[in-house]
């Protein structure tokens, strides 16, 4: 029997009649694959788990179900918080090609870039998603962008902005996290660290069997760059110290964002996560 995860991920193909004709709307819990946009977007400051949510979203994208999920993601989205960036661009580039952006290089480029994408999503009747692994601080400058272009779009009900964090909003500017709240469809969803609580729970420092879980080359090759890169940066100058890493697990909490828009709450852990997505 498949497991109740797999049955609630997909609202299967649904026939509806419009003007006459039969139209197909097809749905991952909140995200519509047709026509939504959903942004990725990692402040990489100064927490290592950013690079290991990186590699779990690519394990996702993998799955055939998401293989076509219209995405962008961007690096660099830090708020106010003091310490130093983890540069994250050779994991990024093996993990998404050329599918996104560096607002730590350049804020105002990124901004640009990601509106453009983000007009054609809203012109064409789509949403935009934002999983905001990390601060609101690029979501507040990437959204009044799109409202100076689109003045007619009601962003409050077009673009759905997700949050697991307590501190992610406090090292928000207060000004961001004002706008955001405000102008778009804000959802502040349970911490994506701890298990039980509502979304899975991605942060184990007991998980030390990945190899054992992973088959796919491609796979192997972006968590094993994501782990090298992580123990490299990881309490390192003044950099946060993630105890669930450097004891040799995962911390993967920020993909809590994603599985949320998808329809994967029901994932418990680490290890659920692994069993449904790394064969």
């Amino acid at each position: 029997m498949r497991s109740k995860t797999l049955v609630s991920i997909i609202t299967a193909s649904i026939l509806f009649f419009s003007s006459g004709k039969a139209q197909e709307s097809l749905k991952y819990g909140k995200f519509n694959m047709q026509k939504d946009l959903l942004l990725v977007q990692y402040d990489c400051k100064t927490d290592v788990d950013d690079l290991q949510s990186v590699a779990a979203f690519a394990t996702l994208l993998s799955d055939p179900r998401f293989s076509k999920i219209n995405y962008h993601a961007v690096a660099g989205t830090y708020g106010i918080q003091e310490g130093l960036y983890v540069p994250p661009n050779e994991l990024f580039e093996l993990a998404f090609e050329n599918n996104l952006s560096d607002a730590h290089e350049n804020f105002e480029n990124a901004v640009a870039l990601v509106k453009k994408i983000a007009i054609r999503t809203l012109e064409n009747n789509g949403d935009i998603w934002i999983a905001d692994a990390g601060q609101s601080d690029f979501s507040a400058g990437l959204i009044k962008s799109i409202q100076t272009d689109l003045p007619e779009i009601n962003t409050s009900q077009r673009i759905h902005l997700v949050q697991h964090s307590d501190w992610n909003e406090e090292v928000t500017s207060p000004a961001s996290l004002e706008f955001v709240k405000i102008n778009t469809d804000y959802h502040k969803i349970p911490d994506g660290n701890a298990v039980g609580n509502g979304t899975p729970g991605f942060r184990s420092p007991e998980f030390t069997n990945l190899k054992e879980k992973l088959n796919d080359p491609e796979l192997i090759g972006i968590w094993q760059l994501a782990i090298d890169l992580s123990n490299r940066y990881n309490g390192k100058e003044g950099r946060y110290h993630n105890e669930a890493i450097s004891s040799g697990g995962l911390d993967f909490s920020d993909l809590s964002e994603v599985c949320w828009i998808l329809g994967l709450d029901d994932i418990k852990d680490t290890e659920h996560f692994f069993n449904l997505f790394s064969r």
